[in-house]
């Protein structure tokens, strides 16, 4: 095999590409002493950008709230331009649905702890995430609507 067959991965880009917080119940809400219930969302999406190149999306939503009333809401998409070359194609969702997200999260995490704390509430630390056993919750799950019942 040669340099040029080989496979390559390589990141060209890394972007916070949509970003909003939210404290809809400001000033009242930093009176609240309770501690808050912290909701998260995670979705990613990948895109063909041409040229072996791969645009990664993970949105990350935290919302948190002290029975019906919200204290705040973040939501980060970070993104990534990624360059993938000579994968075999039943290797490249899972790349981009597992390893892109993989290294798109701690840009994520740190963008949520630090928009937190600029809104006046502590820092959320975000858990790590294994994107494995979602992707593979989500192809299951695509099999599973797929299969006439």
């Amino acid at each position: 095999m040669t340099e040029q067959q080989a496979p390559s991965f390589a990141i060209e880009k890394l972007y916070v590409k949509d970003l909003s917080l939210e404290v809809p119940n400001a000033p009242a809400v930093f009176a609240e002493h309770a501690n808050p219930e912290i909701g998260i969302q995670l979705q990613t999406a990948a895109q063909n950008l041409g040229d072996d190149a791969y645009e990664v999306v993970l949105t990350v939503t935290v919302t948190a709230k002290v029975g019906e009333k919200t204290m705040f809401l973040v939501e980060v998409s970070q993104s990534g331009i990624f360059r993938v070359r000579n994968v075999p194609a039943e290797n490249l969702e899972p790349l981009l649905s597992i390893a892109c997200p993989n290294i798109l999260f701690p840009y994520a995490r740190e963008v949520v702890s630090e928009s937190v704390s600029r809104a006046g509430f502590m820092p959320v630390i975000l858990q790590p995430v294994n994107f494995e056993a979602l992707y593979a919750a989500r192809a299951q799950q695509q099999q599973a609507e797929a299969t006439p019942q």
